[in-house]
C-alpha cells in the first residue's frame, strides 16, 4: 500500500473560517472521506493536533502501525493534519496515533467519525453520508410544525430501552424502531419524537449523555443509513424529531477528546474551569475559535446531514454559571467579578444564532433550571436565542404538589397556581422527562398517593392540567400507559402492563388529549401569551379546585378548564363564564374509557344570565373525584334544520 498521498481538502478561506471560530461547516472537511483520487479510490484523513510532534493513521489496513502513514502538517499555523491514503474505504477501522511533545504515544479516535465500532470497541470507521430521502414533503412544510403558535406535544424516549425484543435483553433496531416506534407515536398522536442522545458514547448507562462520538449515531442499532431511515419514517408520518445534544462536558474516556493532542486542547487545563465536579468529566473552553467551531458544526451537522427538527440542549445552567456545584474557592470569577460565564453565554448565542439561520424552520429548546433571564428571547433583544425553555418550576411544584394526599392538598394550593406568575416569562416547555423516574424517584404512577384507583385518577387529573396549561409539552416514556416500575436501562418498558384496564385507560386518556389539544386552537395558538389565558378562579383552596380559560387567535372561543383536586365530588359547582349559550364537556378524565369512575355529568349545560367570577354569565356543573373537565361553548346562534328543510336561527 502507498503511503500517504499529499491532498487537502481545506482552501486558505477555510483555514481563516477555522481560526476566526466561524466555520461552521467541519464535517465537511476535518474528519475521514473516502473517496477517488488519481482513479482510485482511498480515503482523505484530516484532524486537528496543534501541539502533536507527530500523527499518523493507524487501522486494520496496516496492521495497526504508526510508521506506515503518517500525516502531514499544515504549512499555515492551523494545527491540522492531513493525507489522502490509497487502497481505504468505506468500512476500515482507524484511529490516530498521536505522538506528544512530552513523548506519550496516544490512539485516539476521530471526533469527525461517521461511524464507530460497537462498544466496548472504540476504533472509528470510514463511511460515507449517501442515503436517498424520501421526506421532501415534510421538510418544505416543516416551518408550520415547528413555529411556536402550533401544537408541540413531545415524547421523550431512549432508543435502548424502549422496547425489548424476546427475552428482556436486546434493544430494537434503528429499522426495528421505524415499524413500531413511529406507528405508536403516530398512533398516540405526539407532534414530536425527542431521543436522548443518539452520538456514539462508550458507556450505555451514561444514556448517551457522555459522548465521544460526535458525529455518528450509536452503532449499536445500525449503521447512520439506518437512522437515516428512522429519522425519514417520521418525518413520512408526519412527526417531528429533536434530538438531545450535549455541549457542556464530554467524558475524559482514552480514545475520546480529552488530552487529545497531550494538552488540554478542548478544555481548560484548570480544573476550576475544565472540570465538571458532579460528572467527573471535562468542561470545554467555550473562549477557543476553533472548539466554538468543533461545537456549532456539530449542532448543524444533525439539522443537516440527518434532518433533525431541532435540538434539546443538556444541561445549560451548568455552562451558564462558573460556581455551578461548586463551593467557594472552588470557582474562578469573570473579568467583572461575577459568576456567568460570559464565554459560554456568548457560545450559546452564537449557536442560536446560527442555527436559526442556517435553519430557521428548526427549533432549539434550552434545559435550563434556573431564573436566568431571556433563556428564550432572541439574541438581539439581550437573550440566549432559544425557541424554548423547560419549564423545570412548574415541573418541581406539579409533582410535589400531587404527591400531597388530597386531603392536605387545600394548605398548598400555591403551588399549583404559581408557574401562571411566571409563564410568559419565556416560551417554556413542560417536562415530565426521564430525570423523574429515575435514581429511586420512582415511576410518576407510584408518586402518587392513595389507592389504586386514586392514583390513576390522580395521574390522569395531572396530565390533564398539563396538557391545558399554557406552554408546549413532553413526557417521558412509559408515563402514558402509567409504567409502575422506575425507569429501568435493561429490560425497557413495561408494555405487558397494558393487559389491564387501568393502564389501557391511561393510555387512551393521553391518546385523547393529544388529539384534544393538537385540534384545539385555544390550546396552542397563544400557548407563550399572557392573552391566551384568564382564570376563572384561581383562589377555592378551601375545595382544591382550579378553573382557568385558555384563548386562541378567536377569542370568543375559549375553551374553559376545571381541575378538582379532590375524590370529593362537587355538584351544582358554579363558573363564570364570558357568554351565554350551551357549554359542552370536550373532555372528561372521570370518563370510564380512561378508567375513571363514570360519575353522572351532564354532557352540556346551559348558561345563565348571572354575574359570577367577574363574567356576566355563570354555568353550574357536577365536578367528579379527582377530575379533570374540559369545556367548550357551542351556543350563540345556533343553526337548526326546519321540517321543511330551511334553516332557522335560535338565539340563547
Amino acid at each position: 500500500m502507498a503511503n500517504v498521498i499529499t491532498y487537502s481538502l481545506f482552501t486558505e478561506f477555510d483555514i481563516n473560517l477555522f481560526k476566526a471560530g466561524k466555520h461552521f461547516r467541519l464535517y465537511q472537511k476535518l474528519g475521514s472521506h473516502p473517496m477517488e483520487l488519481d482513479g482510485q479510490h482511498g480515503t482523505y484523513f484530516a484532524v486537528w493536533a496543534p501541539n502533536a510532534q507527530a500523527v499518523s493513521v493507524i487501522g486494520d489496513f496496516n496492521g495497526w502501525n504508526r510508521h506506515t502513514h503518517p500525516l502531514n502538517p499544515r504549512w499555515d499555523g492551523s494545527g491540522i493534519w492531513e493525507g489522502y491514503i490509497h487502497g481505504v474505504g468505506k468500512g476500515a477501522l482507524y484511529k490516530y496515533h498521536v505522538h506528544a511533545r512530552d513523548g506519550r504515544r496516544l490512539q485516539k479516535g476521530d471526533p469527525y467519525a461517521l461511524f464507530w465500532e460497537i462498544p466496548p470497541n472504540t476504533g472509528s470507521i470510514v463511511w460515507d453520508l449517501e442515503y436517498q430521502w424520501n421526506d421532501s414533503g415534510w421538510m418544505k412544510n416543516r416551518h408550520a410544525v415547528n413555529a411556536l403558535d402550533k401544537p408541540f406535544s413531545v415524547y421523550e424516549v431512549n432508543i435502548g430501552s424502549w422496547r425489548k425484543r424476546a427475552g428482556g435483553a436486546e434493544s430494537l433496531s434503528y429499522r426495528e424502531l421505524a415499524d413500531e416506534l413511529v406507528s405508536y407515536v403516530k398512533e398516540m398522536e405526539f407532534t414530536h419524537v425527542e431521543f436522548m442522545p443518539v452520538m456514539e458514547h462508550p458507556y450505555f448507562p451514561s444514556w448517551g449523555y457522555q459522548t465521544t462520538g460526535y458525529f455518528a449515531p450509536t452503532s449499536r442499532f445500525g449503521t447512520p443509513q439506518d437512522f437515516m431511515y428512522l429519522m425519514d419514517a417520521f418525518h413520512q408520518a408526519g412527526i417531528g424529531v429533536l434530538l438531545d445534544w450535549v455541549p457542556s462536558h464530554f467524558p475524559s474516556d482514552a480514545h475520546g477528546l480529552a488530552d487529545f493532542d497531550g494538552t488540554h486542547l478542548y478544555d481548560h487545563a484548570d480544573p476550576r474551569l475544565g472540570f465538571h465536579p458532579d460528572w467527573k468529566s471535562c468542561i470545554y473552553n467555550y473562549g477557543r475559535n476553533e472548539v466554538r467551531s468543533f461545537l456549532i458544526s456539530n449542532a448543524l451537522f444533525w439539522l443537516d446531514i440527518y434532518h433533525a427538527d431541532g435540538l434539546r440542549v443538556d444541561a445549560v445552567a451548568s455552562m451558564l454559571y462558573l460556581d455551578y456545584s461548586r463551593k467557594q474557592g472552588e470557582w474562578i470569577p469573570n473579568i467583572y467579578g461575577g459568576n456567568e460565564n460570559l464565554e459560554a453565554i456568548a457560545f450559546l448565542k452564537e449557536f442560536n444564532e446560527t442555527v436559526y439561520k442556517e435553519f430557521p424552520d428548526a427549533i432549539t429548546i434550552a434545559e435550563e433550571s434556573t431564573a436566568w433571564s431571556g433563556v428564550s428571547r432572541p439574541v438581539f433583544t439581550g437573550g440566549l436565542g432559544f425557541g424554548q425553555k423547560w419549564m423545570m418550576g412548574w415541573m418541581h411544584d406539579t409533582l410535589n404538589y400531587f404527591k400531597n394526599d388530597p386531603i392536605h392538598r387545600r394548605f398548598h394550593h400555591n403551588m399549583i397556581t404559581f408557574s401562571i406568575v411566571y409563564a410568559f416569562s419565556e416560551n417554556f416547555m413542560l417536562p415530565l422527562s426521564h430525570d423523574e423516574v429515575v435514581h429511586g424517584k420512582g415511576s410518576l404512577i407510584r408518586r402518587m398517593p392513595g389507592d389504586e384507583w386514586q392514583r390513576f385518577a390522580n395521574l390522569r387529573t395531572l396530565f390533564g392540567y398539563m396538557f391545558t396549561h399554557p406552554g408546549t409539552r413532553l413526557l417521558f416514556m412509559g408515563g402514558e400507559f402509567g409504567q409502575t416500575s422506575e425507569w429501568s436501562l435493561e429490560k425497557g418498558l413495561d408494555w405487558w402492563l397494558l393487559q389491564y384496564d387501568v393502564h389501557k385507560g391511561m393510555k387512551e386518556w393521553v391518546k385523547a388529549l393529544n388529539h384534544y389539544y393538537t385540534h384545539q386552537p385555544a390550546l396552542y395558538e397563544k400557548q407563550f401569551a399572557p392573552e391566551g389565558f384568564e382564570w376563572v378562579e384561581h383562589n377555592d383552596h378551601s375545595n382544591s379546585v382550579l378553573s382557568y380559560m385558555r384563548k386562541g387567535a378567536d377569542a370568543d372561543k375559549p375553551v374553559l378548564v376545571v381541575c378538582n383536586f379532590t375524590p370529593v365530588v362537587r355538584e351544582g359547582y358554579e363558573l363564570g363564564v364570558p357568554a351565554g349559550g350551551t357549554w359542552k364537556i370536550a373532555l372528561n378524565s372521570d370518563d370510564k374509557t380512561y378508567g375513571g369512575s363514570g360519575y353522572a355529568v351532564a354532557t352540556s349545560v346551559k348558561a345563565k344570565k348571572e354575574t359570577k367570577h367577574g363574567k356576566p354569565y355563570l354555568i353550574s356543573v357536577n365536578l367528579p373525584p379527582l377530575a379533570v373537565l374540559v369545556l367548550e361553548r357551542s351556543g350563540g346562534k345556533e343553526t337548526k334544520k326546519s321540517t321543511t328543510g330551511k334553516s332557522q336561527k335560535k338565539l340563547d
